[in-house]
């Protein structure tokens, strides 16, 4: 897909995967709509001129302030990349239940809303994509986050079904499996991250090139092994 000229919905684009994803999709000719919940973030964000939508996607009146903010305009692309983990280790603490719902919400619920709400106007538009952020541990689970992988591994599930919908139309639909990267979402889990600058290089490559899939960094090699023994691949990342 030829990027310059494009308009780009990109939720979570104030930190981390996202942030480094605005820049360089406007560095590609886009203009790039993001949409953020921390003020400072936002500030900064529209500092560096991003139109920026606040809205918290954890939350059924999030999803409202999006739509409201694009108003009448036409994304070519939605990229859903806003995500956030919660604890749920039995081995440590009980989980906070509520806490869980709110990353379910985010990291599931809301693409699936976005989507749903914005796809009649990206199939009206000549060429469309669609971007899910999910992760490696969609593929195999580690047993600390049981709650987060269970969301990522429902999206990657339903983005391969919505491929598979919108196969004859104008609509592509593209999948991005990050490692782990260095973020806030990672912080003290090892020191073996990629940056965050060239995770979303690969993602907006993938993206140039109409892939289905993008599988960033150690996450080829995880698929990889997944696609030789899913028992093995399971095994490893359990222990993560």
């Amino acid at each position: 897909m030829q990027l310059a000229g494009k308009t780009i919905l990109l939720t979570g684009g104030t930190d981390g995967i996202g942030k480094e994803l605005a820049h360089q999709l406007r560095a590609k000719g886009a203009t790039v709509i993001v949409t953020g919940r921390n003020a400072d973030r936002i500030a900064a964000m529209q500092a560096d001129g991003f139109e920026v939508i606040a809205a918290d996607l954890a939350l059924p009146q999030g999803i409202d302030a999006v739509i409201d903010g694009i108003g009448s305009r036409a994304p070519d692309i939605l990229i859903n990349n806003a995500g956030a983990g919660s604890d749920h280790d039995f081995r440590e603490a009980a989980p906070d239940l509520a806490d869980n719902d709110r990353c379910i919400f985010l990291n599931l619920n809301a693409p699936i809303h976005l989507i749903a709400r914005l796809l009649p106007t990206l199939r009206a538009q000549p060429e469309a994509m669609i971007v899910n952020v999910t992760s490696g541990l969609a593929i195999a689970p580690r047993a600390g986050g049981p709650v987060y992988c269970a969301t990522k591994a429902a999206l990657r599930s339903y983005t391969q079904a919505l491929r598979a919908q919108l196969k004859d139309t104008k609509v592509h639909v593209l999948e991005a499996l990050p490692p782990v990267v260095e973020t806030k979402l990672t912080a003290g889990r090892g020191s073996k991250k990629m940056a965050p600058a060239e995770c979303a290089r690969q993602i907006v490559v993938a993206m140039e090139r109409n892939a289905d899939e993008a599988n960033v960094g150690l996450v080829k090699l995880l698929q990889l092994v997944h696609s030789m023994s899913p028992a093995l691949a399971r095994k490893i990342m359990l222990r993560f």
